[in-house]
């Protein structure tokens, strides 16, 4: 039982982005795999950003096909600019490299419909490492 507990201490399924060649690493790697990205933008000291954390990691969670990255806007200023970032937290569904959707604001309804709909549109039911004969 305790070795469970330290395990799940680490377990997150949300990569932090700790700079711009990491991120570009991620995306390129996720475009050659198929799999869609959902990147967080927020701060550590925005609490909107903060109040989205565990709904974000939740999702991650749930959707093992797509690749959930979290960018600290203060650490990663380049790939914060680069994609406009003015607010946070703000979420970015990234399809081949390209933005196909943004969301400004702390709103976990619209994240959860967005990741979603994106697993949906790829036509995942199940995890992609579990096999149905």
């Amino acid at each position: 039982m305790e070795i469970q507990q330290q395990k799940g201490v680490g377990n997150s399924k949300v990569v932090k982005v700790e700079k711009e060649e990491s991120w570009d690493l991620f995306v390129n790697q996720a475009s050659n795999e198929g799999r869609p990205v959902v990147a967080h933008f927020g701060a550590s000291w925005c609490v909107t950003s903060l109040s989205m954390n565990y709904k974000f990691e939740e999702l991650a969670q749930t959707h093992p096909e797509i690749l959930f990255l979290y960018v600290d806007v203060d650490d990663v200023q380049s790939v914060s600019s680069k994609l406009g970032v003015k607010a946070m937290p703000t979420f970015f569904l990234i399809k081949d490299k390209e933005v196909v959707n943004k969301i400004v604001g702390a709103n976990p309804d619209e994240v959860k419909k967005m990741v979603d709909a994106s697993a949906e549109s790829f036509g995942v039911t199940a995890p992609p490492d579990i096999v149905v004969e």
